[in-house]
């Protein structure tokens, strides 16, 4: 995607160990496990970030409207380097990436069927929605986009809603909350802007 230089991934990732080596709240002592609600949060969220960077690139190139665009880099920055972060603590934690647990079992939910299309976790849009929104342009790109990214972002709130509940880590935890209430504010943002358009998110 080249959404981050090699630089920018280091920064990040030292960020993110900073922060779990201080942090102003209680937290664990000793390092979480692979099957630790805070290791499963980071792996899940990880790969559900990388759909929401994905396609705001995608929207970026099928519309010229700055309002959408700017929306669509911000979300793409700030998720590509909280992505970093949680890939980060994996690393600072010795954890592997991936795990052979279905997504969300972390919460409960590893029994829930199987993403179909790539649609791994609640929110995510499939392969042929990612399809169809590179084939869109305008006015249309523009709303489908809005659409995905609302359900993306309620499947990304219910997930750190999960964290703030079950992980132990405190930076991990305050990361978990800021996605909480950044993610329900464009939620909002994305309401008002889909209104203008003639149109309004999913059920």
């Amino acid at each position: 995607m080249g959404w981050a230089t090699g630089a920018a991934v280091l920064a990040v990732v030292g960020a993110g160990a900073a922060g779990y080596a201080a942090g102003g709240e209680p937290e664990t002592t000793g390092t979480p496990t692979a099957a630790s609600a805070d290791a499963g949060f980071a792996r899940d969220m990880a790969v559900h970030h990388q759909q929401a960077v994905e396609m705001s690139y995608i929207v970026r190139d099928r519309t010229k409207n700055t309002e959408v665009r700017r929306l669509a880099y911000d979300i793409a920055q700030t998720q590509a380097n909280q992505r970093g972060m949680l890939l980060g603590w994996l690393d600072l934690w010795g954890l592997p990436k991936v795990s052979a647990d279905p997504p969300m079992t972390w919460m409960g939910m590893g029994d829930m069927p199987p993403g179909q299309d790539g649609a791994l976790m609640p929110g995510m849009a499939t392969n042929a929605d990612l399809r169809k929104l590179g084939s869109l342009s305008g006015k249309k790109a523009e709303v489908f986009y809005l659409q995905l990214m609302t359900e993306h972002h309620r499947g990304g709130v219910h997930m750190a809603e999960g964290c703030v509940q079950r992980c132990a880590v405190g930076p991990e935890k305050r990361l978990a909350r800021g996605m909480v209430a950044a993610q329900r504010s464009e939620i909002q943002l994305m309401a008002e802007m889909l209104k203008a358009r003639g149109a309004q998110a999913g059920s």
